[in-house]
């Protein structure tokens, strides 16, 4: 006996739609994958610049009185402000490490024969320790290791060249997208609490939601200008350190600001960032004294741990308010999921994270 199942039309529809968009959502998020972050990161970008426009609008407000336009032109000064201390850093930085490079290079001979009594001595030890013709050995294996580098280079000159291409379109993408959301997001995002009716004060619930967005955006800026600030001082006691230095052992001078320019640039990346800047500073310098490289090393590493556990605390105090465990959690998992830029916006998130978790009573309460 065969029953006749009877359903409404809105129900036939909720049937259907409903996995139907959850299957596009999904399609769609895989798709636009890569714009979306580029999108999220010049977002972040804006919103990190926060601080920096309202001080120069604080400026602008001193010197030329109130005025609505200040806020145009204060964006447009931070944004160029950043760009040329960016680029700035790069050039001087670049020439200094290619300089470096080349010195070594061309002392290396010397210093070879100074250090292990040339390939006699190389043999030599080789010998002490079983192989008889090891200047032979290390010869043939720097020739195949010249030989597989370069047939990788030119198999895969083309997918490099567009691969550069790619990242390049990518960082102007960014680079111009964070100028818009700094001249017009301001004013979109107040249309759309306009138009969502946060102007009526019974409209709890797009109240509450503007009220923790603007925290979170807070707790974004806030992390980032206290970051930069630690990262300024972390990049001066380098190029000290290595001002110091040049005075005693003979290294360079000239390399305490490029060397502190390194530093504070790869400070902005959590938790590593300060380990990968010391080796890289460590490394130069060893090209030009080794005995330098130990000492800054070492000096350096004992500078961290007094600003890790004592500046950057006072500095940043409670601002996120995150346990250890949950920051490196966050950037553990930011740097597996997206890499340099995971690992970068991981620990902001987390803050913003926390925001809601803290706001949810009054955005239960709103509903």
């Amino acid at each position: 006996m065969s029953k006749r199942i009877e359903t409404d039309l809105n129900t036939f529809i909720k049937f259907w739609l409903v996995p139907l968009g959850i299957v596009a959502s999904i399609l769609f998020l895989y798709k636009a994958a890569t714009g979306l972050i580029l999108v999220g990161a010049s977002i972040f970008l804006a919103l990190a610049l926060k601080p920096l426009v309202r001080k120069v609008d604080g400026f602008f407000t001193k010197a030329l009185g109130s005025n609505n336009k200040h806020q145009t032109l204060s964006a447009v000064m931070a944004y160029l402000i950043v760009v040329l201390v960016i680029g700035a850093i790069v050039a001087i930085v670049g020439p200094v490490v290619v300089n470096e490079t080349a010195k070594f290079i061309e002392k290396f001979p010397d210093t070879f024969e100074k250090t292990f009594g040339g390939w006699d001595g190389v043999n030599n030890f080789g010998k002490s320790i079983g192989i008889e013709d090891l200047h032979a050995g290390i010869t043939s294996a720097m020739s195949g290791l010249s030989n597989n580098l370069m047939g990788f280079l030119g198999n895969n000159l083309v997918s490099s060249v567009s691969g550069v291409a790619d990242i390049v379109m990518k960082i102007v993408l960014v680079l111009v997208l964070t100028l818009l959301f700094l001249l017009e997001g301001p004013d979109m995002l107040n249309n759309i609490w306009k138009t969502l009716g946060a102007d009526n004060d019974e409209n709890r619930r797009v109240n509450v939601a503007r009220d923790v967005i603007s925290k979170m955006s807070n707790v974004i800026s806030t992390y980032v200008s206290k970051q930069v600030l630690v990262a300024m001082i972390d990049g001066l006691a380098a190029a000290l350190i290595v001002f110091l230095l040049s005075l005693f052992l003979g290294n360079s001078s000239s390399l305490a600001i490029p060397m502190g320019m390194i530093t504070m640039l790869f400070y902005l990346i959590p938790m590593f960032g300060q380990f990968i800047g010391g080796t890289l500073v460590t490394v130069i310098l060893f090209f030009s004294s080794p005995i330098a490289a130990g000492i800054f090393a070492i000096t350096y590493i004992v500078y961290s741990q007094v600003e890790n556990n004592v500046i950057a605390p006072k500095i940043q105090g409670d601002a996120l308010k995150l346990q250890p465990v949950v920051i490196l959690s966050a950037v553990t998992i930011g740097m597996y999921m997206l890499g340099l830029l995971g690992a970068i916006v991981a620990i902001p998130i987390a803050g913003c994270i926390r925001v809601l978790l803290e706001e949810y009573p009054r955005i239960r309460d709103s509903r």
